[in-house]
């Protein structure tokens, strides 16, 4: 099979690149993913890497290169540490920090009966026993400072039972020096175990190179406080949410100068801020935030101790993602752009007026052959009189006196932002190259529409957003181009619990489901989950508080509760190391289609956890998915 495999790869898979013109599940795993490091310190290149799927190996090959500035032929190098600033080594270089895992608490079996070395045993006394993918094993993540050309190392978390780097999705940029050299900034957050699973409140400390000594800078601070930066002249920014167990709130950005902290985006109720870098002068910070169903660019000033008005500007505008920022040179910065058709490259942004120019190309031989997809932004009315952006994305050569089976995508979160990313799963241009129309509905829950909208889906999943999701398929649904015959529902996390909610109200409006680690059973996820502090606020409270009306109408919404009116094909995926969203939800939902007498089918990815991450394993996922909608809707 192997040898085949390979065969395949070699022999078909070359044709394909230039016979077809339409994406495929083959083709999107051909495709190149750049991630931008940065500009060189002498600002004459743009440093990037390009990670290339090998199916046949399950693993991706990466590259770094560097291009000019002003364009030009890329160049592959293998020493990009050495071109891009290091926030890791002091200004003077006297210093470095770096991160590893230190052995702080028993867990193992072995750990406690140290003759018993064959025993396969773990013993927890509190929550946070498992995370994301991971069984807790007593390892924390820790910063360590040494000198440099010593290899001596000294802990700044000595014998603490917290990370940093933070687990699952910290890295190094959750440390910095100083530009003094003398001091580090780090993100932790000190708790552990069950108060751990309760708090999302995370803390920057500063800690004193020369004294030993460390201090919270945000102290009283009581939700994320994240990715510190500091510019020029020493000010410290960051992300910060206020309120604690809330991981959705409101991300601001905040500056701390001398013992003054100033909140740059507090009065702006529709920014909520993704990600930011300082401009080279240090007297404008640069955002990206969710905007309309896009991720645009945008310019904040910092008048420091003056008096100056704090002002917001956007920059660019347009159906598409600026989903990172790279690095500034003069008036232009450079960042990294997607839409719906186009996978990230590195574009130039003119900061005076937004103009862009693309700089690199990396995926151009590959989309050149490939029919583009179209779409329509379209508003569409609400059952509470909102519009809401809904996107609708067209199938490439579409015809509009021809119909078209339809689908219904529901976005996870639940208040993750839909916008112009480009998903190697979950990718609108894959579904509708395979002749399907996308409806896409920026539904109660998401950003870049003021935090009213974004919170109108915490303590109520089966309320408003679920009629949203059904407002949007409806008014798309008039289009004559639309099969009404062949409708189906297809969504993952908090998608994947929409179409669970949606299969038991959906009236007869679609044909087939799609689920992928979704939420089924709102008391075992209770249960069963890591981050309590997610259930706490989004249900409302525990399922066992009687007297709490607001977690006892969020249970009653569970999707589980309305299984008999469960009557429609539903295909189901989960993964094996999903512990944010657990095995046992997806196998109390093909137990339920199954015993109803339900086509169904139940396919788990052992090693995947919420997301599909090997390229083999994407395959079968998408393979298995249209071989669902090729049986039940076409």
């Amino acid at each position: 099979m192997k040898k085949y495999f390979s065969l395949f790869l070699t022999i078909v898979f070359p044709a394909m690149l230039f016979s077809q013109n339409t994406l495929t599940p083959e083709l999107l795993w051909n495709l190149h993913r750049v991630n931008a490091i940065g500009i060189s310190k002498d600002k004459q290149y743009i440093i990037y890497s390009v990670a290339t799927p090998d199916v046949e190996q399950n693993k991706n090959i990466t590259k770094t290169y560097r291009i000019p500035v002003d364009g030009g032929s890329a160049e592959e190098i293998t020493n990009a540490d050495s071109l891009v600033a290091n926030t890791h080594i002091s200004a003077d270089g006297k210093w470095k920090i770096s991160d590893s895992d230190v052995k702080i608490m028993n867990v193992a079996g072995s750990d406690f009966y140290p003759d018993l070395t064959k025993s396969n045993v773990r013993i927890y006394n509190s929550l946070m026993y498992r995370h994301w993918d991971t069984w807790e094993d007593g390892k924390f993540s820790h910063i360590f400072l040494s000198a440099v050309g010593d290899t001596s190392k000294k802990d700044l978390m000595p014998n603490e039972p917290y990370d940093c780097p933070q687990k699952p999705f910290g890295g190094d940029e959750d440390y910095l020096f100083n530009p003094d050299g003398k001091h580090v900034v780090y993100v932790t957050k000190k708790k552990q175990g069950t108060a751990y699973t309760l708090s999302t409140n995370t803390d920057l400390y500063e800690y004193n190179v020369e004294t030993g000594e460390t201090k919270n800078l945000t102290e009283g601070m009581m939700g994320y406080d994240i990715n510190p930066s500091y510019n020029s002249k020493g000010e410290l920014a960051w992300l910060s949410q206020k309120r604690d167990g809330y991981e959705a709130d409101k991300q601001d950005l905040v500056v701390l100068n001398g013992k003054t902290k100033m909140n740059l985006t507090a009065s702006r109720d529709d920014i909520n801020v993704e990600s930011f870098k300082w401009s080279d002068d240090g007297s404008n910070i640069f955002f990206i935030a969710p905007k309309d169903g896009t991720l645009q660019l945008f310019e904040v000033n910092y008048p420091g101790l003056t008096k100056m008005a704090v002002t917001v500007k956007q920059i660019t505008n347009g159906d598409f993602d600026v989903s990172g920022i790279v690095g500034q040179k003069d008036k232009t910065l450079f960042v990294t752009r997607t839409d719906f058709n186009h996978a990230a490259e590195i574009f130039t942004v003119d900061v005076n007026d937004g103009n862009m120019k693309k700089l690199t190309y990396v995926n151009d031989s590959l989309n050149n052959n490939l029919a583009q997809c179209s779409w329509q932004k379209k508003y569409v009315t609400t059952t509470d009189n909102k519009k809401m952006v809904v996107w609708v994305v067209l199938p490439p050569n579409f015809d509009s006196t021809k119909k078209y089976p339809t689908l219904l995508y529901c976005q996870g979160g639940p208040q993750a932002a839909l916008t112009q990313f480009y998903s190697f799963r979950w990718n609108f241009q894959l579904i509708a190259s395979q002749g399907y129309i996308v409806v896409a509905p920026c539904r109660r829950g998401m950003p870049g529409f003021g935090t009213k909208w974004n919170e109108e889906v915490s303590k109520d999943w089966g309320g408003q957003v679920l009629k949203d999701y059904l407002s949007a398929i409806d008014a798309v649904s008039k289009e004559k181009y639309v099969d009404t015959s062949k409708r189906g529902c297809v969504g993952a996390s908090f998608g994947g619990f929409s179409v669970y909610a949606l299969a038991g109200m959906h009236n007869g409006r679609f044909k087939t489901f799609i689920a992928h680690d979704g939420v089924f059973d709102f008391r075992s996820m209770y249960g069963t989950t890591d981050e309590m502090w997610f259930e706490n606020w989004e249900k409302g409270g525990p399922y066992w508080d009687k007297n709490n009306a607001v977690a006892q109408r969020s249970y009653s919404q569970s999707p589980s509760n309305f299984v008999d009116k469960w009557n429609t094909p539903i295909l189901i995926f989960e993964g094996g190391k999903d512990y944010r969203v657990p095995f046992e939800q997806a196998q109390q939902a093909f137990q339920v289609a199954q015993l109803k007498g339900i086509k169904s089918r139940f396919i788990i990815m052992t090693d995947e956890n919420h997301w599909v991450l090997k390229a083999q394993d994407a395959l079968v996922w998408q393979h298995e998915f249209f071989k669902w909608l090729d049986e039940t809707l076409k």
